[in-house]
């Protein structure tokens, strides 16, 4: 063919050779028109094509169909439409199932899956942090929280009551939480901090007095009408001078009730020896009648008393 300066550019015969083998585009189309326009019309094709004898009455009729749209088919097109229908050359045929068949189905889907993939995985993470913060966090602070506590305790406690009496909270919370109870290990840590107070606290144990105020009591038991309970009222005072309010137990009802005044169940000799001080000139010499150490559970007592409290009078 001409080149652009004039000279003759040769063509190679492998060119010329493809160039006349290969059919155009538009005529590929064509066919694969014609194919589909068959395949459109089945009652024609299965009367047509079972005849082997009456092609050209097919052909005949793509003539006429071809026309009426006002396209013009070449001959050889035509025929090559039906030669292809014949064949199938133009039918789709699904790819059997195989590794390589569910390979291409998911890179071709790969958007798809990969946000089903992103959904799937914040649902998880979410559903991760969620378990971590309701249940893992609180058990983990639970653990922890005794763990110190009982630390704290032995490390304070002068007496091995009360480091029995920790170990015992302990060891209840720890079960209650591979039971999955976190409210009794709650109950347990709180028992804990409980005592580990009481270890700490240190006062001195007074007998109230002041203008109008009671400083002893007498009751009659329940049980025995002829009998009397003797109680001096005391109030526990600590180092910087503040009364405190302490958890004490009524042994005539057998609750324990914060209070900041209690009675302290005394002998009767001891009893009537503090109400003759107090008539004596309103003051009572000996007010202190016991002491709490830190490290200690309960006060050391310098009169004679069971321990025995309560609460109302």
């Amino acid at each position: 063919m001409p080149a652009a300066d004039g000279a003759v550019t040769p063509e190679g015969p492998g060119d010329a050779a493809r160039d006349a083998a290969a059919p155009a585009l538009d005529e590929v189309l064509l066919a694969m028109d014609v194919v589909d326009t068959l395949r459109h019309r089945e009652e024609l094709v299965a009367q047509e094509l079972a005849r082997g004898d009456r092609d050209e009455a097919l052909l005949e009729r793509l003539r006429r169909t071809y026309e009426a749209q006002g396209i013009e088919v070449p001959e050889h097109v035509l025929l090559d439409g039906v030669a292809a229908l014949r064949e199938d050359r133009f039918a789709y045929r699904q790819v059997p199932p195989s590794l390589a068949r569910a390979l291409a189905t998911v890179y071709v889907r790969r958007g798809l899956w990969l946000r089903r993939l992103l959904v799937a995985l914040t649902v998880v993470a979410v559903a991760a942090l969620a378990y971590q913060q309701a249940v893992v966090a609180p058990r983990r602070a639970l653990v922890d929280g005794l763990t110190e506590a009982h630390a704290a305790i032995v490390a304070v406690a002068r007496e091995p009551a009360a480091q029995t009496r920790a170990a015992a909270l302990v060891a209840d919370g720890r079960a209650a939480l591979v039971e999955g109870d976190r409210e009794a290990a709650s109950r347990a840590l709180d028992a804990l901090a409980d005592l580990r107070a009481d270890l700490e606290r240190a006062y001195a144990l007074r007998i109230v007095v002041g203008e109008g105020e009671t400083s002893g009591v007498w009751r009659v038991p329940e049980d025995n009408a002829r009998a009397r309970n003797y109680y001096l009222v005391v109030e526990a005072i600590d180092a910087s001078g503040q009364r405190l309010t302490l958890p004490v137990l009524n042994e005539e009802t057998g609750r324990v009730e914060r209070v900041s005044r209690w009675g302290l169940r005394v002998d009767e000799a001891t009893w009537n020896r503090v109400a003759a001080d107090k008539a004596d000139d309103g003051i009572i010499q000996q007010r202190t009648v016991g002491r709490k150490v830190a490290g200690e559970l309960e006060p050391a007592y310098l009169i004679e008393s069971t321990g025995g409290t309560i609460t109302r009078w």
